[in-house]
């Protein structure tokens, strides 16, 4: 499904702010896998997201999605078939625009339709938005003629969710798209996330700072390190981890401790 081969990322080279940002990262996903990722700042998480959407090109290396080579594809080309989520709730969501008019213009964008952004949704089409609000429990549903801009930060994040994959997209990224909310619904939008990546059959990458969240959910764990992936684990190994054996073993192959304090007190 997706395969990342030995892709490098420098930025500002030659100069005083050089920075490796990513540095021979290798990783293939199959399909249907879900992988959480762990690693400190400027460990190089956001920065490998970045680079599978587009908002950069790497330096060096391929990309392949769905065995289609996306290394050079623009970022607005990839997003028809890559689902996103920010950590910040702003973002994902055009705030003066209604729900329905929000969920039209992601359903339109990653769908078929011919000059999609040309194209109007119809009464149908409108029926699914309000089917699927209602599953979020949120009463959204009543709620699709207003601006999003008047929603809780939980309210947007879950709709941010539902329009990424309103249309099953080839892989979702998720990038600490809990860390902003309070506890109570951080809970519920995780729990959505499971629920629609479950019955969706969805490949998807996510970078969490919650250590027992690494290795509860989905079936791989990747730690991340100055722009390296040095430890990826699934199966048996996996499950017999705690998070004490996890950092051990992130000692280990990084020759260092683990030293991010938020990670650390999540514990």
């Amino acid at each position: 499904m997706l395969d990342l081969i030995s892709i490098s990322k420098t930025f500002n080279p030659g100069t005083v702010n050089e920075k490796k940002a990513l540095n021979g990262v290798s990783l293939h996903l199959a399909d249907g896998d879900f992988a959480t990722i762990v690693g400190s700042n400027g460990a190089g998480k956001s920065t490998m997201f970045n680079a599978i959407t587009g908002a950069f090109f790497v330096d060096e290396g391929q990309i392949l999605l769905d065995n289609e080579d996306i290394t050079y594809k623009k970022d607005f080309n990839r997003s028809k078939i890559i689902g996103h989520l920010f950590q910040d709730p702003l973002k994902g969501t055009a705030p003066h625009m209604t729900i329905e008019e929000n969920m039209a213009l992601a359903y339109l964008r990653a769908s078929d339709h011919k000059n999609s952004f040309l194209s109007r949704v119809n009464s149908a089409e409108k029926a699914r938005f309000r089917e699927q609000l209602a599953l979020l429990d949120m009463g959204l549903e009543n709620r699709m003629k207003q601006p999003v801009g008047l929603l809780s930060g939980g309210q947007r994040q879950a709709l941010t969710l539902l329009m990424a994959t309103m249309v099953t997209p080839k892989i979702l990224l998720l990038d600490e798209h809990t860390a902003a909310l309070d506890p109570a619904t951080a809970e519920q939008v995780l729990k959505l996330t499971k629920n629609i990546i479950a019955e969706r059959h969805i490949t998807c990458l996510m970078v969490t700072h919650n250590m027992h969240q690494a290795l509860e959910l989905g079936n791989r764990t990747l730690m991340m390190d100055s722009g390296k992936i040095v430890l990826d684990i699934s199966g048996k190994e996996r499950d017999g981890l705690t998070v004490d054996s996890l950092l051990e073993q992130f000692r280990i192959r990084a020759g260092k401790q683990l030293d991010n304090d938020r990670i650390l007190t999540s514990m």
